[in-house]
């Protein structure tokens, strides 16, 4: 049992525990690398966040940068000192969640008695209870989850790997909250897509620091800020680099940031804004060193995964590798002299992808077989006969008979119920279709009615026929196909293994894109023996 004096200071102490920066400063235990109390000293970036109260705060980070245990804080604070029930959300319930729950939340509790003696229900990973609130732990793809769940904070972690179209959903959690906050935490990928859309209307600030030799608010920017000894990161002397002040190029020691940096400030490009956004990136860090940096940038030169991964998780900055969208040159170069048709040669080999939306956007294209490869896809070139938007779903029956369709491929989701009945009506001839995770490369698992592909192997096929012009467009192609198909950016990942791979992000609307898709799978599945002669 305490003494009344310990009892009489542990009472005084909680009385001082008003903002999220000072809970965690008494109440979090950390691990390794800097284990113990929590402290700032390792993150000085990150005391403004957690204290911050703007109904907004955005995060657009490098990866490893402590601001997922910002998040964490300003959760435990938010149960505990002011009751308020959170929402934590992150990319897919599993792993991620349930990886969270096993990696972050369950170490958090395991090393600090004051956060054990919080829960009373902690055996639910997606549920715990703290007293009378409610720490919930989701997954963005399920709508389900993301409804009926009020909560005063939700702490949305890694958004640019989220479903876009449910962040919207699970802001409304807070809309009947009289004080409430929500926080967008992730490193970023593309330009306008994800963080990066909700940093660029927030304050924007940046991290700054008195440089020790000449005392001038400076900051860390790569390239400027980095002086790389040697061009072969298999030499000894990549790590004689080191960082340097971009105002007087005065040598900044790594075993120093900790004193230098103790004292920085946040300072904001656009200070009217409601929204507060925060970027940093990892030349702070006091764990990387600057000959890694500079190892993980050379490297970056020869490989597009690379180079993605550094810019995005060592920088914290978008970035597009070469090649990684069609370009308005790209369709210029497949443009032939001809217009849209609304006939079809008896004789002709045609095929047809719909996008399911508002709006029903279609793609009817003929094909020729241009040489003897096994694969179908590669063997051929296409012309587009006809696109456009459709309102209803009957008007598709129109086009498969006008244009005397082969095979014709539709997006199985959000109408799954009208996809179907259309693909009843022509039995062999239209297929529902679903992107589905795991499947290898452009496989395509076929069902009696369904077919699953992977999103991002197909999408190559389909659009990597504007660069190897292997598809002819009319003149009067709609400007909104190309927009469309320009907005697909294919953004280089690697997976656990080192592994490179791939996913497609979009900056405005793709719908025509998915479209070219589609109907690049009808063409994989079309029956060669029915009703027509394929004649290379």
């Amino acid at each position: 049992m305490l003494s009344i004096g310990m009892q009489i200071a542990n009472g005084l102490n909680r009385k001082s525990v008003v903002t999220p920066s000072r809970w965690a400063e008494s109440y979090r235990m950390m691990g390794m690398p800097f284990p113990g109390l929590f402290t700032f000293d390792h993150h000085p970036w990150s005391k403004a966040p957690h204290d911050c109260d703007a109904p907004e705060i955005v995060i657009q980070k490098a990866a490893q940068m402590g601001f997922t245990e910002v998040g964490l804080n300003k959760t435990f604070f938010n149960l505990d000192v002011l009751g308020n029930s959170v929402l934590y959300i992150l990319p897919a319930s599993k792993p991620d969640a349930a990886d969270f729950a096993n990696s972050r939340f369950d170490p958090a509790l395991e090393s600090s008695e004051h956060l054990r003696a919080m829960f009373t229900d902690t055996k639910n990973i997606g549920h715990k209870r703290a007293g009378h609130a409610s720490l919930f732990i989701r997954g963005s793809r399920s709508k389900s989850q993301l409804k009926s769940v009020p909560v005063s904070l939700i702490v949305m972690d890694e958004i640019d790997e989220f479903v876009q179209k449910h962040i919207a959903l699970a802001e409304e959690r807070v809309s009947g909250q009289k004080t409430h906050q929500i926080m967008k935490i992730s490193t970023p990928t593309t330009a306008g897509v994800g963080i990066n859309l909700a940093f660029r209307n927030s304050t924007m600030e940046h991290f700054f620091f008195k440089c020790p030799h000449c005392g001038k608010l400076t900051e860390l920017l790569f390239p400027e800020c980095i002086e790389i000894a040697t061009e072969d990161f298999t030499n000894i002397k990549i790590k004689d680099t080191f960082y340097k002040c971009k105002e007087c190029n005065g040598r900044l020691e790594h075993e120093e940031k900790v004193h230098w940096m103790k004292d920085g400030i946040w300072v904001p490009q656009k200070p009217d804004r409601m929204s507060v956004g925060y970027h940093v990136n990892q030349m702070y860090s006091m764990v990387l060193e600057p000959w890694q940096l500079a190892t993980l940038y050379l490297k970056s030169l020869t490989n597009p995964a690379a180079e993605q991964e550094f810019y995005n998780s060592k920088l914290g900055l978008v970035h597009e590798v070469s090649g990684a969208r069609v370009s308005t040159e790209d369709i210029d170069n497949c443009t032939r002299q001809f217009s849209m048709t609304e006939t079809v040669s008896p004789s002709a080999l045609v095929t047809m992808g719909i996008d399911v939306g508002t709006k029903l956007h279609y793609e009817i294209i003929s094909w020729k077989i241009t040489n003897k490869s096994r694969d179908i896809n590669t063997a051929a070139t296409g012309t587009i006969l006809k696109v456009g938007a459709l309102s209803n779903f009957e008007e598709i029956d129109i086009k498969l008979r006008q244009y005397d369709v082969n095979a014709a491929v539709i997006d199985a989701n959000p109408e799954r119920r009208k996809s179907l009945e259309l693909v009843r009506r022509y039995p062999g001839v239209v297929h529902a279709c679903f992107y589905v995770r795991g499947q290898s490369g452009s496989d395509i698992n076929i069902q009696k009615e369904t077919v699953s592909v992977n999103r991002a192997s197909w999408l190559n096929v389909a659009l990597n026929r504007f660069k190897a012009q292997t598809i002819n467009l009319p003149l009067d192609l709609p400007l909104d196909y190309k927009n469309h198909v320009k907005a697909l950016v294919h953004v280089y990942k690697e997976d656990a293994n080192g592994v490179p791979m791939g996913k497609y992000n979009n900056d405005g609307d793709d719908h025509f894109g998915h479209a070219r898709c589609y109907s690049e799978i009808a063409l994989r599945l079309i029956n060669l023996n029915k009703n027509k002669d394929i004649v290379v």
